[in-house]
């Protein structure tokens, strides 16, 4: 199979990079996989391809950019060029821009792939009936919302035409069927990056770090963090260092830079930058707690199954998406009240305190991750891809439920 993967891709800094480094890492290892054609964002570094051992041959096209007007024609072009036996979408609402007319001309290319006969799966992480329009930076005007959650409807129409729309939660397989009347919504896991040996779960020496990682400043906010830490410091004598990672968000540039200037004034407060894909395991691995500073969700978090493939304890709100991933999914963590740094603060130190507790969360974080390896959820879509194959050739509707009902079995 010759599969185009249409995603952002490292360095990129648009929206689902990383998920889409991680997909091409594991889909070049399947062995039905003859070629990838990577049908990227252009960037000023080349391409993150260094892989470590042997895998099929990667093409890559550079041929869009956040926000650019013509993406929708460009990235046609290069699928016709490239003329693949299939073709996956790595999605979210605002994938291709913070502006209308890009973000929704990008939404549409599930279905012109659909009409030209070309197996299609969109893996949608995020539907707009579970997004916060004002929390994630989109609009706070009442009107306004109306008209994008009128806009929206439409848009997920046109990604419901793929073949096959995969989503990482079951909420939101159960919303797109009831209320777009779909069937061929397909449930598959957000999986985890890595499954790096079992560490031994011990600390470095050291103060004990307390790390966010991601885009920041639309729905992740780290003021909670740092004033958290500072209420812990107040209270007890323990030695921890805050650590920022990531960048600001497409939608908020300079809030880093604003945060740093505010809190000025406090100790041991690191901010990384941008965290280059060899250094994401040592951000991770010198971490005693992964916090999630969120006000709202957006969709399945990469970064928790992550903190779950390095055993890390976490503390996270208990709010949509990631309290439906730790029932799902054996994550456990500490909880704490959104927006409220006392409580978060509680969280931080419920863990830092009880070494045996942080233990405990670390184990089953990192058993919950090792379970759903990303070489299974792209096995997963492999079989997909070879059972809509199959049917185009028979001339027969491919029944999403009953693929479910095996992968899952």
């Amino acid at each position: 199979m010759k599969l185009a993967i249409v995603t952002a891709y490292p360095p990129s800094k648009v929206t689902l990079t990383e998920y889409g480094y991680h997909l091409v890492k594991h889909f070049r290892l399947q062995k039905d996989i003859t070629e990838i054609i990577l049908i990227t964002d252009r960037t000023d570094g080349p391409k993150d391809l260094n892989f470590e051992g042997e895998g099929c041959k990667i093409t890559v096209k550079e041929c869009w950019n956040f926000n650019d007007y013509t993406n929708f024609f460009k990235i046609n072009r290069a699928i016709a060029s490239a003329k693949p036996d299939a073709v996956l979408y790595n999605l979210q609402f605002l994938k291709f821009g913070h502006k209308k007319i890009p973000a929704a001309l990008g939404l549409m290319l599930p279905f012109i792939s659909k009409l030209k006969g070309i197996p299609t799966i969109s893996l949608l992480h995020n539907i707009l009936e579970q997004v916060d329009l004002e929390n994630a930076g989109i609009t706070s005007n009442t009107f306004l919302k109306k008209i994008y959650n009128f806009a929206g409807n439409v848009l997920t129409r046109f990604v419901l035409a793929s073949d096959i729309v995969a989503v990482t939660i079951s909420k939101y397989q159960t919303i797109l069927e009831d209320k777009y009347q779909s069937r061929n919504v397909a449930l598959i896991p957000h999986g985890s990056f890595e499954t790096p040996p079992e560490p031994n779960y011990k600390l470095p020496s050291g103060p004990k770090k307390v790390m966010a990682f991601g885009k920041f400043g639309t729905y992740k906010k780290v003021e909670i963090m740092i004033e958290a830490v500072e209420l812990i410091r107040k209270r007890s004598n323990q030695d921890i260092e805050i650590v920022i990672a990531g960048t600001d968000s497409p939608n908020t540039p300079g809030y880093l830079d604003g945060i740093k200037k505010k809190y000025a004034h406090v100790e041991q407060l690191r901010f990384t930058g941008y965290v280059a894909e060899e250094d994401v395991p040592v951000i991770f691995n010198e971490s005693a707690v992964v916090v999630f500073p969120y006000t709202s969700t957006t969709g399945s978090s990469g970064v928790l199954h992550q903190a779950g493939s390095y055993g890390k304890a976490v503390a996270l709100p208990n709010l949509g998406d990631l309290s439906i991933l730790v029932k799902e999914e054996g994550y456990k963590g500490e909880f704490f009240k959104p927006e409220n740094a006392a409580s978060l603060a509680d969280a931080i130190e419920h863990i830092l305190a009880h070494d045996s507790y942080r233990k405990y969360l670390s184990k089953a974080n990192y058993r919950a991750a090792c379970s759903l390896p990303m070489s299974t959820i792209t096995g997963m879509y492999i079989e997909y891809f070879k059972t809509l194959q199959l049917a185009k050739s028979k001339g027969f509707t491919l029944d999403v439920s009953l693929v479910e009902k095996e992968l899952m079995a």
